[in-house]
C-alpha cells in the first residue's frame, strides 16, 4: 500500500491576480509554503520531474509573461516574528512571507528606527533583500545583519551575513551571481531603539519645518506615505494608475565622462547626485520626460503613470507583451535622445531572451 503524496501544487494556476499589474498567464504548477521544511519537499517534487522552480514573493515588483510560468512557481507564507535586544538596538527576525508594509509599521510604532522611509512599498519581506529595496535614503542593506535561505546548491538551510550578501543599488547576489541558486526563508534586522528617523532625503525633509525639531518615527513615516500615495504608488485598487510595479526602470549611475556627455546633449543641466564609488545617479524620471514622454502618454491599453513618469501602468485589456513593448519605446527614445540606457528594474519571468535586462521584442 502506497501513501498519497504530500505534496500536491496546483495545476495551471492564474498568477495574474497575484501580481500588480495583473496581467499575465498561469503557472504550469503552483504552491504556497507554509513552513520551512516544505521547501526541500518541494523542490524534491520539482528535481523528481525536471520542472525549474520559480519563486514569486508579493508580485509587486514583477511582469509575467502571457504565454505564463513553466515548471513549479512557489510562495512561501513564513509568518514568524522574533526579536532580541542588544544594547540600543534590536535585532528583528521575521519571515519571508510577512508583508513588508505591516513589518514597518509595526517597528514605527515600537519605536524601532531605521525603516521608516521604507514604509509603503507593497511585496513581502523574503523580496526585499533579493532587490535590495531602497526609497527616500534608506536601503534594506543598511540595516539588514543577516538573510536566512535554503541553499538549493548545498541543499541545506544557511544564515548569510550581510557582508555575504553583495547588496548594491537595487541588487543582491541573490538577482545576480547566485541568481536561483537561494530561496529566503526570512531576515535579521538590526533596528535603534528610541532612535532618531531618517531625514536624508529633500522630498521628504521638506515636509517639516526645522524650528518644529525633528519629526518622529510616525510622522516621516505619514510623511513617506502621502509622498507615495501623491505619486500613485502605493497599492490602492480605486487609483486609475494603480495596476504598475512602481518605478519601471533604474536611475542610471554614470561617471564623470558620461554625465559631461549627457550634459552637452541636454538642453537643460540634468540634476545628478555623487555615488561613494565616484559616479552619478541621475534620475530616470527627469531622463524619460527630458526625451518628450509626458505624464499619462498611453500606447493602447499601456501608459506611463499621469503622477510619476517612472510608472508604466496597465489599463483594461492590457497584456504583458503591451507592458514590453511599451518600455522598449521608452528605452529607446531615451538612450537616442541622450546616450544613456535605462535598466528595468522589475523581474520578467516567463520570456524568453533577455535585452539587457528586458525581454526582447522578438520573444514576446
Amino acid at each position: 500500500m502506497t501513501s498519497a503524496p504530500t505534496f500536491a501544487p496546483r495545476h495551471n494556476h492564474p498568477l495574474a491576480p497575484l501580481t500588480s499589474l495583473a496581467v499575465g498567464g498561469p503557472a504550469r504548477y503552483f504552491a504556497r509554503l507554509l513552513s520551512e521544511q516544505a521547501v526541500p519537499e518541494a523542490l524534491a517534487w520539482a528535481d523528481a520531474r525536471d520542472e525549474p522552480v520559480t519563486l514569486l514573493g508579493g508580485g509587486s515588483n514583477v511582469v509575467v509573461a502571457d504565454g505564463g510560468v513553466e515548471g513549479l512557481v512557489l510562495t512561501l507564507g513564513l509568518n514568524a516574528e522574533a526579536q532580541q535586544r542588544e544594547g540600543d538596538a534590536v535585532h528583528v527576525t521575521v519571515g519571508a512571507g510577512v508583508a513588508w508594509d505591516s513589518f514597518v509599521e509595526r517597528t514605527v510604532e515600537r519605536g524601532w528606527a531605521g525603516l521608516e522611509c521604507l514604509s509603503g512599498i507593497p511585496g513581502l519581506v523574503g523580496a526585499t533583500p533579493i532587490q535590495n529595496v531602497g526609497a527616500y535614503g534608506q536601503e534594506v542593506g543598511d540595516t539588514l545583519l543577516e538573510v536566512h535561505a535554503f541553499d538549493r546548491g548545498g541543499g541545506g538551510r544557511v544564515v548569510l551575513p550581510r557582508s555575504e550578501c553583495g547588496f548594491g543599488y537595487r541588487t543582491s547576489r541573490f538577482k545576480q551571481a547566485d541568481a536561483g541558486r537561494f530561496i529566503v526563508l526570512g531576515a535579521t534586522f538590526r533596528l535603534r531603539i528610541g532612535g532618531g528617523a531618517c531625514l536624508a532625503y529633500p522630498e521628504i525633509a521638506r515636509r517639516f519645518t526645522p524650528d518644529a525639531g525633528p519629526p518622529s518615527l510616525a510622522e516621516v513615516r505619514g510623511a513617506v506615505l502621502a509622498t507615495r500615495k501623491a505619486k500613485s504608488m502605493l497599492l490602492d485598487p480605486s487609483d486609475e494608475n494603480g495596476r504598475s510595479c512602481g518605478s519601471f526602470f533604474l536611475n542610471p549611475r554614470l561617471s564623470s565622462a558620461e554625465l559631461d556627455r549627457l550634459r552637452a546633449r541636454s538642453a537643460n543641466a540634468p540634476p545628478s547626485f555623487p555615488d561613494a564609488d565616484g559616479r552619478f545617479k541621475v534620475p530616470a524620471a527627469w531622463l524619460i520626460e527630458a526625451a518628450g514622454f509626458q505624464r499619462g502618454q498611453r500606447w493602447g491599453s499601456v501608459g506611463i503613470s499621469s503622477r510619476h513618469s517612472l510608472a508604466l501602468v496597465c489599463h483594461p485589456g492590457a497584456t504583458a507583451a503591451a507592458v514590453v513593448e511599451a518600455a522598449h519605446c521608452v528605452r529607446d527614445g531615451v538612450a537616442h535622445a541622450f546616450g544613456v540606457w535605462l535598466r528595468p528594474e522589475p523581474i520578467f519571468l516567463g520570456f524568453g531572451e533577455l535585452d539587457d535586462g528586458m525581454p526582447a521584442l522578438s520573444s514576446v
